[in-house]
């Protein structure tokens, strides 16, 4: 039988196990939500770009699947933050490699004319990152200067409040990948289909959530507010420019869940040099990467481009 979720007797939003008060509204929570439960796990971290990795020895490798550095084993007491659930892969290796090279072929003239016949794949790792998804209904007070109203004067101020409901928002935790990355690749995420397991691909990386609840709760609150603030330059602010925005929002019945989420990592080579690519686990169509520029083809252009502006003003100066 399963336990009622507790939740703030204030503001609805959902108590975890170790709340002494609400995260959101403060209120103290009940002595049922206090009772915590202490676990040790060890992970791999990465020497590299930090990103903490789920420790299995029957499957990890070394070297971290993020960006290739060394890993060390550590032992955390406590984690505050576990992964609740698991989307699962929808594309398969093959295609990926397809969208690799798909892609490599459309990067324009600027690039290498034998890009895509030179390059060779690397190494391909598919792995699960995190990120928080999160759900809360907020009271957005905001206030402003616009050129609305302004008459005689450059600026007007405006203000106001309004009520936005925030549904399925994604606030990455990972540390392997960049904000870059995830902002490309998380449009292709089906986050109605959420597993209780790892589903899709074999011997994959698991990267884990690795700050405490109260650092986790932080990162949520500032992504909620960064949304508030796009919110009311888009939706509330009148006029066509503004500036000194000021935003402050009340929070009501967050909820919060801790995801994995799917993704190829590959790494190709062209002319001894490695490049990294992330393509989305669940639609290879979004990927984000890195690739080499020609030089010699930046040069002929800027040079084309002076020769073209040395000819006009022959011709002007001729006249």
């Amino acid at each position: 039988m399963e336990t009622a979720q507790l939740v703030c007797d204030r503001c609805r939003t959902p108590l975890e196990s170790g709340d002494v008060r609400c995260s959101i509204c403060g209120h103290v929570a009940p002595h049922q939500a206090v009772e915590q439960r202490k676990t040790t796990v060890q992970i791999l971290r990465c020497t590299g770009c930090g990103a903490a990795i789920a420790y299995d020895p029957r499957r990890q490798a070394p070297v971290c699947s993020f960006c290739s550095s060394e890993v060390e084993i550590e032992t955390v007491e406590d984690p505050m933050e576990q992964s609740s659930g698991y989307l699962p892969f929808t594309v398969t290796p093959e295609q990926s490699h397809a969208a690799l090279r798909s892609w490599l072929g459309s990067l324009g003239w600027f690039r290498p004319s034998d890009l895509l016949s030179a390059s060779r794949v690397h190494e391909l790792r598919p792995l699960w990152w995190v990120a928080w998804v999160f759900d809360a209904d907020s009271k957005i007070s905001w206030a402003a200067d616009s050129n609305a109203n302004a008459g005689r004067s450059s600026w007007a101020p405006h203000c106001g409040q309004t009520d936005v409901q925030f549904r399925q928002i994604l606030a990455s935790a990972s540390r392997g990948l960049s904000l870059e990355e995830v902002h490309a690749i998380s449009p292709g995420l089906d986050l109605r289909d959420v597993r209780d397991a790892p589903e899709g691909a074999d011997d994959a990386t698991l990267e884990q959530f690795d700050v405490p609840r109260s650092e986790a709760r932080r990162q949520v609150s500032e992504a909620l507010r960064a949304m508030a603030v796009q919110h009311v330059q888009q939706h509330n602010i009148p006029g066509t420019r503004f500036r000194k925005v000021k935003v402050s929002i009340v929070v009501q019945a967050l909820v919060t869940r801790r995801l994995s989420f799917p993704a190829y990592v590959l790494a190709y080579r062209y002319k001894n040099n490695l490049y990294r690519v992330v393509v989305c686990g669940q639609d290879q169509r979004l990927l984000i990467g890195k690739a080499p520029y020609s030089a010699f083809k930046i040069a002929l252009t800027v040079a084309a481009v002076i020769l073209v502006c040395l000819l006009v003003l022959a011709v002007i100066t001729s006249l």
